[in-house]
């Protein structure tokens, strides 16, 4: 697959298409990757009321990208730094408080998942899991742009595939159960609640997408490839959650959901390759997230007519990754229940809310980009 902008196929893929390949790419590890997220947010309002969440979850996640990419085409802002100072003005440090410490637990919840991988699914110590994929990010961030581009794309392609036979196979084994609980469980009360928590926090890993933007010309493109980011980041996700149903609701304790779900499935390659297919999630949501602060130390170098030396993205994805192979101590059950839902209303406060009120006005009376603002204190 060529991704470069010659040919007006890859071009048009690159300008609807790739926005949110990217966005669904780094979501997912945070996100649904393991089934514990899904559990956790979803599940827990009941099979039919996880559906309608999943359902709020889409709407948001095109809506609010609809918005931000036509933003950031007006502002010409393809970084995080320069598009939450024109959202936000001085403010926007509070969107990158928010952004580190959820790079951090996201980091981190990667790490827990890679060690889980390797102990329940190869037998291997958990260490190594961790340390291999800390590495694999490591090496993908320090391949830039291009590099995470084809990877993301790629592999999302590989992740539909095995994610829509993983549903298939999981109907033919347990689909009557699937049916009873959708049609016998009451539905949550909660359900419109948990699908925008989960999208408060998830929209929060916007960043790494912004960068795809530049080739972004009308706002027909922004708004197409916007409102295609919703469904295109949160089909494998329903995919998974309707396997989920079919455990409801003895899977609600489980650590890893995916894990419970192929070994009932009984086939030891299938296994396997589901894990592996997730191992390299894990790799594109560690690296987009990493990969989006370097741009961010970059836009601001470049500001200063300065060039960023060749070391700093390794370094900074190094100590990253070291600060969160830390945190992953805490478990992935632990790290997903408290820390995600402690940072999902900032998320929802310093990104969701204003890019949909004061966003789309300035959208709606925007003729031409505007000024930029007056630089913060850095």
């Amino acid at each position: 697959m060529t991704l470069s902008t010659s040919g007006s196929s890859a071009s048009a893929f690159r300008r609807y298409v790739l926005p949110g390949l990217v966005f669904q790419s780094v979501v997912i590890a945070g996100g649904y990757g393991t089934g514990r997220e899904l559990v956790e947010f979803f599940l827990t309002q009941g099979p039919l009321g996880g559906i309608l969440a999943i359902a709020v979850t889409t709407v948001v996640f095109s809506a609010v990208s609809m918005a931000t990419f036509e933003l950031a085409r007006l502002w010409k802002a393809y970084d995080y730094r320069h598009f939450f100072q024109h959202l936000l003005g001085p403010g926007w440090v509070l969107f990158e408080g928010c952004y580190v410490a959820l790079l951090l637990i996201v980091l981190a919840v990667v790490a827990a998942a890679a060690g889980s991988i390797f102990v329940e699914t190869f037998g291997l110590p958990y260490g190594l899991g961790v340390g291999l994929i800390m590495v694999a990010v490591g090496a993908l961030v320090f391949g830039g742009n291009e590099s995470i581009e084809r990877f993301f794309a790629a592999w999302s392609f590989v992740l539909y595939v095995v994610y829509a036979v993983f549903l298939v196979w999981c109907l033919q084994t347990f689909g009557a159960e699937v049916r009873s609980n959708l049609a016998a469980e009451p539905v949550g009360g909660g359900w419109v609640w948990a699908g925008l928590r989960y999208a408060g926090y998830n929209l929060a890993v916007i960043p790494p997408v912004l960068a795809t933007l530049r080739v972004q010309r009308t706002r027909r493109e922004a708004l197409v490839s916007g409102a295609l980011t919703g469904p295109l980041a949160m089909l494998p996700g329903l995919f998974f959650f309707l396997a989920t149903v079919g455990r409801y609701p003895e899977i609600l304790g489980a650590t890893v959901p995916a894990n419970d779900l192929l070994e009932l499935l009984g086939s030891r390659a299938f296994q396997v390759t589901f894990q592996v297919v997730l191992f390299g999630t894990l790799i594109e949501t560690g690296a987009g997230l990493i990969h989006a602060f370097n741009e961010r130390i970059h836009g601001l170098r470049a500001e200063r007519a300065r060039e960023l030396a060749r070391w700093v993205r390794p370094a900074v994805a190094v100590g990253l990754l070291l600060v969160a192979t830390a945190l992953s101590g805490f478990g992935l059950i632990g790290l997903i229940a408290r820390g995600y839902g402690t940072l999902t209303v900032g998320f929802l406060l310093v990104y969701v809310l204003p890019v949909l009120t004061w966003g789309v006005w300035r959208i709606r009376t925007a003729s031409a980009p505007p000024s930029d603002p007056p630089a913060p204190p850095r």
